[in-house]
Formats: structure tokens, sequence, C-alpha cells
């Protein structure tokens, strides 16, 4: 009688409710409330184009995040966090859907569609009776009403609150927005949201991370770019924004603590993609797929732990149906629940963790893109590049707006802001020309890297002797898990990817033979 009188008063303990005189009048929709409230809340925080390891608690001392290391602090700290794709559509896409880019049609490319056969995770716990929305960027860029969608796949938007923001920074206010979400929620009712960034996307302010009192001599530039000043004051600006999406992080914790929300909250803080700069995003090297990850979930979590275990962002959403105890809709996905990790119980570590680029930017003739697909172990890192006769970053020349062939070198689109970049600018130089052609020379089928020393991914392995049981034994079982998860890449269809309507602005460029 004992036992049966507790469980009775700590269901009344969970719902308040003030019309109960007695623990024994509960009533049957008063239980339910009381269930309901025993799933946990949903916040997932992205950034966008951030690489590991920019946050301070990676110990990158020229950047400070004290949010995203507070997370890690009273959660997890994952140290092989890797997107699915080195671009920001498909990676988010395949965030919301839990399959890889190429089971995902239309949105496996970029600024395509978003087909309304994919289910995400914010529709099917909204099926559950959450409370979803997001702010800032949900799936994008695209066209997620050319696939007869009413909403983002994210979720309903909240993007009407604001502030005076420096240039090149996004005017949402993220923190705002999400306090008007929780405003908006029904009583009693789970929220799942997810707060998007635009930062640290470029185009940057110029300086301002220097401005901002970063400071120059703690900056790390990594091996595939020159340490010169002007670089060292780009990825100061980069950190700068950083810093701006952590403040908003901060904020949103204050809200989810000061409203007692914050322990039956589990918050995840990632990004879509590795950093803008060149041999980085839009490309699957280590600095395009390779990502921050910190996750807690207040006691249900166990703080202070480092994880160095594989894991893939495709293991978000069935992450968070495990969490809200939810089975439909996880059958057909590719990633895995990272449950019995953020419980701390016996999880299966993985070998190799996977990821894939088609189209980026329009960077080649008639809307071409770039095919890679890649797996990464914890020791090395192997790249299939399907179509070497294409040059990764884009064609070297492109049309301008009158229809007149530019000057050579225009055309490199899949690196943000190239032209404008010490790199570009400085390709001529004999010191300099090294980097750029890492960038932009056409690459061969296959690349290997062992990561653990060459984490820049400079050394490419694949025809040195001495790894060739390596390379073939990694490209096999790429290949396979492809042809197993129904790449179609991998048969006579994969040249589909190449028909898939871009809704974005397209560029021009002269036929690849044009030039002989």
């Amino acid at each position: 009688m004992k036992t049966l009188h507790k469980a009775i008063v700590g269901l009344v303990m969970i719902v308040p409710l003030l019309a109960i005189r007695s623990p024994f009048s509960v009533t049957t929709e008063q239980r339910s409330q009381a269930i309901a409230a025993k799933r946990p809340n949903i916040l997932f925080i992205i950034s966008d184009d951030q690489s590991y390891p920019y946050a301070s608690a990676y110990g990158y001392e020229a950047v400070r995040t004290p949010a995203f290391d507070r997370i890690a602090r009273e959660g997890i700290l994952f140290t092989n966090a890797f997107s699915a794709s080195p671009g920001c559509s498909p990676s988010r896409a395949s965030i919301l859907t839990g399959k890889h880019c190429w089971q995902l049609e239309h949105a496996g490319t970029h600024a395509s569609s978003f087909g309304t056969k994919f289910k995400t995770y914010p529709d099917l716990l909204e099926e559950a009776g959450y409370h979803v929305g997001f702010t800032g960027k949900g799936w994008g860029p695209g066209d997620f009403k050319a696939s007869g969608r009413s909403r983002n796949p994210a979720g309903p938007a909240f993007n009407s609150q604001t502030l005076k923001a420096p240039q090149g920074i996004s005017n949402n206010d993220y923190a705002a927005n999400f306090k008007k979400f929780l405003a908006s929620r029904p009583a009693n009712s789970p929220f799942c949201f997810w707060f998007g960034a635009n930062e640290p996307h470029r185009a940057f302010q110029k300086g301002i991370g220097q401005k901002s009192g970063l400071e120059m001599a703690k900056v790390k530039v990594p091996g595939f770019l020159p340490d010169h000043p002007a670089v060292r004051t780009d990825l100061m600006d980069y950190l700068y924004e950083i810093q701006w999406f952590d403040q908003h992080i901060g904020s949103m914790i204050q809200m989810l603590e000061e409203s007692g929300e914050l322990d039956n909250t589990l918050i995840v803080v990632t990004s879509d993609n590795g950093m803008p700069f060149p041999r980085a995003k839009a490309n699957v090297y280590e600095y395009g797929i390779h990502v921050p990850l910190a996750i807690c979930w207040g006691n249900r979590v166990k703080g202070n732990r480092t994880v160095s275990d594989l894991v893939s962002l495709t293991d978000m959403a069935p992450t968070f149906l495990d969490a809200a105890g939810i089975t439909n809709g996880k059958k057909d996905m590719a990633g895995q629940s990272l449950l019995p990790v953020l419980t701390n119980k016996t999880a299966k570590r993985r070998e190799a963790v996977y990821a894939a680029r088609e189209r980026h930017s329009s960077s080649r003739w008639n809307n071409l893109g770039y095919p890679q697909r890649c797996l990464r172990t914890p020791s090395y890192l192997y790249i299939w590049n399907m179509k070497p006769d294409r040059w990764p970053a884009g064609d070297p020349q492109a049309f301008d707006d009158s229809g007149k062939l530019g000057p050579p070198d225009n055309g490199y689109f899949d690196i943000d802001e190239f032209d404008d970049s010490y790199v570009y600018l400085q390709r001529k130089d004999r010191d300099m020309a090294p980097y750029f052609h890492w960038a932009v020379d056409k690459r061969p089928e296959e690349e290997l890297y062992a990561i653990r020393k060459d984490p820049y991914c400079l050394t490419n392995l694949a025809r040195q002797s001495a790894y060739q049981s390596v390379k073939k034994s990694l490209g096999a079982t790429l290949k396979t898990y492809l042809t197993k998860t129904g790449d179609p890449r991998m048969g006579s269809n994969g040249e589909v990817f190449e028909s898939y309507e871009r809704y974005s602005p397209r560029r021009t460029f002269p036929p690849p033979d044009a030039g002989k």
C-alpha cells in the first residue's frame, strides 16, 4: 500500500492540478498529462558552416563559446561527429530524416526540393503530440513547396523577432523567437524546436573579429591554408560569428532554466558542415564533414564526459524519436540512436561513418555536380571521386551576366567568396600557388588519408604501395555499403542526381571540350 501511495503522490507532483483534493481522484486525462510531462523536450541547435574543433570546449583558445562548453560540461562532448554531407541542404535533409543523402532523391542535392514521401522527425513528433517549430535556417536552400509541402521540413517558422546585427550577420533575434515559440505552446505539451543559426556562413564583416578583441596569436591556421595575417584575420571574423551564435544558445538555456524546463530538455548543438574556406566546405575532406557536437539532458545524461566514438548526424532523428518513446518511422532510418551512449549504457561502436556530395553551387557546365562518397574510420578517410574528369571547385571559366566568357579562374563557385580570398588573390605567387591548386585542381578517383597523422588531408596515400591493402579494403567496404543502402550511383540510374531541378540561380559555362 505504501508503494501504491508513493506512485500516486509522484503522479500528482508531476502535474500540479489545483482541483485535486485527494491523490485518489486522478482522472484518465490527468494521468495522460502526467505521462506526456515525462517526455523530454527537444532543442536542436545547428550552426551554418562550423568545423570541428572551433569551440573552446575542444581547447581551441582563440574562440570563447561558454554556452557550448556548458552543454559539453553538463553532458557529453563528442570528438568524432560527422555530417552526412559537406553542404547545408543535403546535410540538413539527412538530419531531419535519419537517411543518407543518396537515399533522399531531390533532397540529397543542393537547392532542390524535399519530397513529401520523406517523413521528418518534427513531423513524427508533432503527430505524437509535440509542439514543433524552428527559427533561423531550417532545411534549405531549396523549394519545399515544389514538392507539395506547405511548410519547411523543420516545422512552422518563428522568425518575426529581429534585432540590430553587424554587417553579414542575420538580424534574426533567435532567442526572442524561441521565447515566442515557448509562449505559444499548449499546456502540458512537450516541445521540439530547431534553432538554425545563419552564422558563421559567409560573407563576414572584414576585421570584426580583431576589433572585438579576438587575438591573432591564438589562431591556429589549418595546414591547407597559408599562415598569413590576412588568413588569420579572416579566421577571426569567422570565429566572431561562432561567438554570436553561442550567445543565443546561452540565452535559450537561461530561458529553460528560469522556466524549470532545462532538466527535461534534450539539447543538441552541432553544425551542418564544415567551415566556408577552400578545401573545407563542399569537400568530403576532414574540415568539410567533421563537426562539433555536444549533448546534454539533465540527470538523464551523466555529465563531464568526452566520447570519441564515431557519430553521424543521421543519428539525430532516431535519437530524438527514441528519447520520446516513438517507434514509428525509425525502421527505414540509416542513423543509429545515441540513447545507449547518452545514458551510459553499453553501445556497439561503429567501424565507420559515411558522407556524400552531389551538386553544391551552380559551378559547372549544364549544372553538373561533383559526386563524391567517403568512408571515415577512426584511422583513415577514404574518398571515392566518382567523376574525376570534373573540376571539384567548379569549371575554371564561366560566362558573365552579359553572356561574355569571363577571365581564367573566375568559375570556382563551390568555394564561398573565393574571389575575395587571400588564397585566390595570391594564386600566382610561387609560395601561395600550392594552396590554390589544393583547392581547385582535378583529383584522382581514389584518395586515402591517415587522418591521425594528416588531419588536413594533404598527403594522398592511395597510390603508395604500403597502403594498397587498406585502400582496397576500405573501397570495397564503401561500395558494398552504398549498394546495400540503395545508392543510385551504384546502378544504372546514377545520373538521376543531375536531373533534379535547381531552384537557386544557375550560371552558364562553356562545354567541357570547348577549349580543345
